[in-house]
């Protein structure tokens, strides 16, 4: 479902970075912008898997271990990548971690480990990434947010809820002063993606309750937020930014 396509041929030949490479989500955007001529540094933070997911792909794709939480990793793995493929044109961040705990049953642990990895990943990976893309006069740096970010966690908690919105909060912050530049910063909010978040972190009866309140009665597929990305990275978005997409089958309407 979701993954028939046109090509884009204008972003052939571009080069993008797409953390969280070897989940469901990143790795259908990696296979995605591979077959249309993008080459990616495919980031993770599971070699093994990582090789697992993204070997059969079609396409120029190079695999890269980071923890994107660790600056000094993020530095390091970052000056490798422009070694061997030159500078990104299109940051695609959606490395995350879910966690369920409401307030009274979040840490400090686990709350600055969330952050650490939903927000400031994505932080450290747009200043890595953004200075070339200035200078280029192109580029394209689109976040995965969440639903979860204006609804205050449905079924997720706090600390994954708070991170979403900062997301937003970034990508609104980026958008704005790197738009005269050619760049532009979007993200995107699912609901819920058929992915181990939803297959593993929620119940049966969770999983059906969240589907009979989903006007289109079903989960998204990975694909189709592979294909909005696309979207977003090509030149038919290019006046497009500072724009959170929802993607929720109609769970809010704006």
């Amino acid at each position: 479902m979701g993954t028939q396509r046109t090509q884009l041929d204008d972003i052939t030949g571009k080069t993008a970075l797409v953390t969280g490479a070897a989940g469901s989500i990143g790795a259908a955007i990696t296979r995605f912008l591979a077959e249309d001529g993008v080459r990616v540094a495919a980031v993770d933070m599971d070699l093994g898997k990582l090789q697992e997911v993204t070997g059969a792909f079609e396409g120029d794709v190079s695999p890269y271990v980071m923890d994107v939480s660790k600056e000094a990793e993020v530095a390091a793995v970052m000056k490798q990548v422009r070694a061997d493929l030159g500078d990104i044109d299109i940051l695609v961040n959606v490395a995350g971690i879910l966690s369920n705990n409401k307030l009274m049953e979040t840490s400090a642990e686990e709350w600055h480990k969330i952050h650490a990895v939903n927000l400031d990943g994505p932080f450290f990976l747009s200043k890595e990434v953004l200075p070339a893309m200035q200078q280029a006069g192109w580029g394209r740096i689109v976040n995965i947010a969440s639903y979860a970010w204006k609804s205050g966690g449905k079924t997720s908690g706090t600390a994954y809820s708070s991170s979403k919105a900062a997301i937003v909060g970034l990508t609104f912050a980026v958008a704005k002063q790197a738009a005269e530049f050619g760049v532009t910063v979007n993200g995107i909010a699912p609901a819920y993606v058929m992915s181990p978040m939803v297959t593993e972190q929620l119940s049966e009866e969770q999983r059906q309750k969240m589907m009979a309140e989903i006007p289109v009665r079903r989960f998204s597929e990975p694909e189709e937020i592979a294909n909005c990305v696309r979207f977003l990275a090509s030149t038919m978005s290019a006046f497009i930014t500072g724009e959170i997409i929802d993607m929720n089958g109609g769970f809010q309407f704006d």
